[in-house]
Formats: C-alpha cells, sequence, structure tokens
C-alpha cells in the first residue's frame, strides 16, 4: 500500500506541476476508488469557541488573470495569485471569508506588504463585492492582500454589518472586536506589512469600515467609505433609518480619534442621504479652507472632488462627490451589484489614497 501512495502522489504531483489540475484530481480519485478507500473523510472537529482559523486555497481561474496569461503559467509557478476560501471564530461567532494573495516575484524573497479589509454591503458576498469593486485586479498589481469578510443572515437578516447597534460600535464588542480579530489573523499567518493595513466598505459595509477605523486606530492606517454613515448617528433601527432617510441629526457623539478617510457619495443615492458622506469627511478635522475641484470623469460624470489638508500638507481627508450617482460603487463592474460602470473609478481612487498613509 505505501508503495502504491509513493507513486500515487509522485505521478499527481507531476502533473499539477505541469498544470494537469484535472487529470491530478483524476489519478487521485480512481486510485482511491480502486483501493476502496474513495468512501473515507477525515472526522469532523469539534466547534471551538476561541480564536480558530481555516482556510483552503486555490489557484484564480483564468478569467481573473491578465489575457496573456494561460492556466498552466500560473498554475506551475509557485509564486501564483490565490484566491482563497476561509473560516474564523471569535469569541463564538464564526465569520466566512475569502482572501485574495497576489503573486510574488520568482525567487523573490516574502516581504510584507499592505492589506485591504474589504466590508461589502446588505445582500452582497465577498465573490460579488470583489467582481464589481474590481478590487482583486488592481491589488494584483499594487501587490496587495486584499480580505473580504462574509456578514451571515443569522446576525443580519439582510447580511448587513450592524452598524447602528450600540454594541456593535465599541473596540472590545461585537463585530469590531470580531473583525479586527480576524485582520490580525491575517496579518499573523501572511507577510503583512502591520504600517499599511486599511479598511473600506459600501453602505452598511462603509459605516463598519468608519466604525472600525475610529475605534482600531493602532490598527487601521486609513479608511475608504462609499455611501456609507458616520459612527454615532444611530443607536438603533429606528434612528438608523432616520439617519439614512434624511442625514445625521448632529454631530456624531463620540471622541474617538480620526484615521485619514476617502469617501464617496452620490447626490442623487436615496437609499443613503448624501449629507452622510459629508460628514463622515468632516468628523473631527480641519475643516480650513479645503482644495475644491470640481470636474468630469472620462465618460461626462460630473463630480466635485474635496480635499482636507493636514498641518503638513498631506492629504488626511477626501470627499468625492459624484453628481448624478446613486447608491452604487462608482466606476464599477456590472459583473457585480450595486455598481456604475463608468464615471470616476473609485476602487483606483481608493487604492492612490490608502497607499499615501502608513500607520506611526
Amino acid at each position: 500500500m505505501k508503495h502504491l501512495f509513493t507513486e500515487l502522489f509522485g505521478e499527481a504531483t507531476r502533473l499539477t506541476q505541469g498544470g494537469q489540475f484535472q487529470a491530478a484530481t483524476d489519478l487521485i480519485q480512481r486510485t482511491l476508488r480502486d483501493a476502496g478507500l474513495a468512501g473515507l473523510a477525515p472526522t469532523q472537529a469539534p466547534p471551538d469557541q476561541g480564536t480558530v482559523i481555516d482556510a483552503e486555497s486555490r489557484v484564480v481561474p483564468d478569467e481573473a488573470l491578465p489575457p496573456s496569461a494561460t492556466r498552466s503559467e500560473h498554475a506551475a509557478a509557485p509564486d501564483a495569485e490565490q484566491w482563497l476560501d476561509g473560516s474564523f471564530s471569535h469569541r463564538g461567532r464564526t465569520l466566512a471569508y475569502k482572501l485574495y494573495v497576489p503573486p510574488t516575484a520568482a525567487n523573490a524573497a516574502p516581504a510584507p506588504r499592505p492589506l485591504l479589509v474589504m466590508l461589502h454591503g446588505c445582500t452582497q458576498d465577498a465573490d460579488d463585492f470583489a467582481a464589481g469593486t474590481r478590487m482583486n485586479q488592481l491589488a494584483r498589481a499594487a501587490g496587495m492582500l486584499v480580505l473580504y469578510p462574509v456578514q451571515t443572515q443569522h446576525a443580519n437578516a439582510q447580511k448587513c454589518w450592524n452598524w447602528f447597534k450600540p454594541q456593535h460600535q465599541r473596540r472590545d464588542q461585537g463585530e469590531p472586536a470580531l473583525l479586527a480579530a480576524l485582520t490580525k489573523e491575517v496579518m499573523a499567518t501572511h507577510a503583512v506589512d502591520a504600517e499599511r493595513v486599511y479598511v473600506a466598505g459600501l453602505s452598511a459595509g462603509g459605516a463598519m469600515a468608519d466604525i472600525l477605523g475610529r475605534s482600531h486606530p493602532d490598527l487601521f492606517a486609513a479608511v475608504g467609505v462609499h455611501s456609507g454613515l458616520p459612527l454615532g448617528t444611530a443607536n438603533d433601527l429606528p434612528s438608523a433609518l432616520a439617519a439614512m432617510r434624511s442625514g445625521p441629526t448632529g454631530a456624531a457623539t463620540t471622541d474617538l480619534p480620526t484615521r485619514p478617510v476617502i469617501v464617496f457619495h452620490g447626490d442623487a443615492d436615496s437609499t443613503v442621504h448624501p449629507s452622510n458622506g459629508a460628514a463622515v469627511a468632516r468628523d473631527g478635522r480641519p475643516q480650513e479652507r479645503p482644495d475644491i475641484r470640481k470636474g468630469r470623469a472620462p465618460n461626462g460624470q460630473a463630480f466635485t472632488h474635496t480635499v482636507y489638508r493636514g498641518a503638513d500638507g498631506s492629504s488626511q481627508a477626501e470627499h468625492w462627490v459624484l453628481h448624478g450617482l446613486g447608491h452604487a460603487w462608482s466606476g464599477g463592474s456590472p459583473a457585480g451589484s450595486y455598481t456604475a460602470p463608468g464615471g470616476v473609478d473609485a476602487s483606483a481612487e481608493l487604492l492612490r489614497f490608502l497607499l499615501s498613509h502608513r500607520r506611526p
């Protein structure tokens, strides 16, 4: 039997290195079936109430690779990009997630790379959000890892992050604690530059990104909020619906520190009032003489771009008002939901801003 498996895995390895994944899979399954072992499976481990991470790796499919690449070229390379499925448990809650890992240069020593946490909007999931924002393609060019946590329907029927509940607005409680712990676990298991860890999101995900940036300034260097709301605008569902309908009723009631933030919001958004985006950009930041520029994207979409600068002249907050845009990711792909193809490329502008900041 030992000789059988030595030959089996030797041949399977040869096929895998040659990019023949299906042939390798068929060989293993056929050999196990002929040996009468096809039905064997590992026993399931009991649930753990502590911190547990589990991930399964696969090579990114052809459609996610550049047109010049073939499956065999990337599958055979040890530095190929990956799209990982994972599960993470912390304090009795479990989240599924996906992690994009960009390729590395052949024979290059591992170097710490930036990490972006992307929080989807209501009813979305990781695949949908990654496709709609095209973030993996941009991250590939930037050499950045991208983490996509997935909200459960058990926690919220519409799969929204619970940004409007007090227990999910604090550092060591609820979803902020869970998401921060997942981020730290990914940092510990991959070569991540601790000075370049970022968080961004859409709608409810944007609101939770703002909470994470404010509650964990020691973890996140900068924040991106698309069509979201500021921390402190709601403490239950009725006040959340009121803020979404009419905007914040007052300043955010928090003394938490700010992080550099870039905000995108359509002024025709009928789901989350545009004044929420302005509040995120202004909250706790210098208001004197911001730089204001008006322009048009290549497809003709008008925008107003406001930059709030720090004492050293660096951009500490950017606010993009996208004229005529509804509740959708600007410049996104039709392959995902809640996207508006064309117009200002929010994903590219987001990465430009985030990567210009490091955590002290």
